[in-house]
């Protein structure tokens, strides 16, 4: 690997197409390839030279951190809408069905089964993988998720004494089993994903509705 000087990263529009090209190109190398892939393939796939790959990210840890980070960004807006959402309608049964059936779409999407796999393979090897991909990815949804059932006990519509286990528990109910499915290559029918789905937010609110 080049010694890659301690100077900032490149600013500037033109900078961020090139930064944003090669996490697009990093993340295909990576699930096509898995973490032995080059620095050199991610610049040829981004169209760029090894040098501005290396002015962006230090280390191939770091690039694929970002990968993470991004793949994992759409399912950290969900809950900005699904408070909207709540705003407007008010039905606390809406909100959570909505916030699982998105949250269960981007966990499900295959580039992001293919890197969490793809975590998990290289764990032994690359232990900050697995920190990198906590961080960025399940942790952050976990705490926008508590922030949401916080949201809903104010509001008078969810009673959670231990908001962290509730957490788990949500995920346990809708998005977990779609996740070891998809760890060895497998997933549910859609009637079926729907099932758990609905029946699983109704559990939910069984033990945590106020109005149970």
């Amino acid at each position: 690997m080049p010694k890659v000087s301690k100077q900032s990263a490149p600013t500037g529009k033109r900078a961020e197409r090139s930064r944003q090209a090669i996490v697009t190109a990093a993340c295909e190398v990576f699930v096509q390839e898995g973490f032995e892939a080059s620095m050199d393939q991610v610049a040829a796939a981004a169209g760029v030279s090894k040098v501005t790959v290396y002015n962006h990210f230090r280390a191939k840890e770091e690039l694929f951190t970002e990968v993470v980070g991004q793949a994992m960004g759409e399912a950290h807006t969900t809950m900005a809408e699904v408070r909207a959402r709540l705003d407007a309608a008010g039905d606390v049964r809406d909100a959570l069905l909505h916030t699982a059936r998105v949250m269960l779409a981007a966990a499900t999407d295959p580039s992001r089964l293919a890197l969490r796999n793809l975590v998990t393979g290289e764990l032994r090897r690359f232990p900050e993988l697995g920190r990198a991909y906590q961080e960025r990815g399940p942790a952050r949804s976990a705490s926008a998720l508590g922030e949401l059932f916080g949201d809903l006990c104010e509001r008078g519509q969810l009673e959670i004494a231990d908001v962290e286990v509730a957490v788990i528990q949500f995920f346990s109910l809708t998005i977990y089993p779609h996740l070891i499915a998809g760890s060895i290559g497998g997933e549910f029918p859609a009637k079926l994903t729907e099932r758990l789905v609905t029946e699983g937010v109704d559990l939910f609110l069984s033990r945590y509705g106020r109005e149970r």
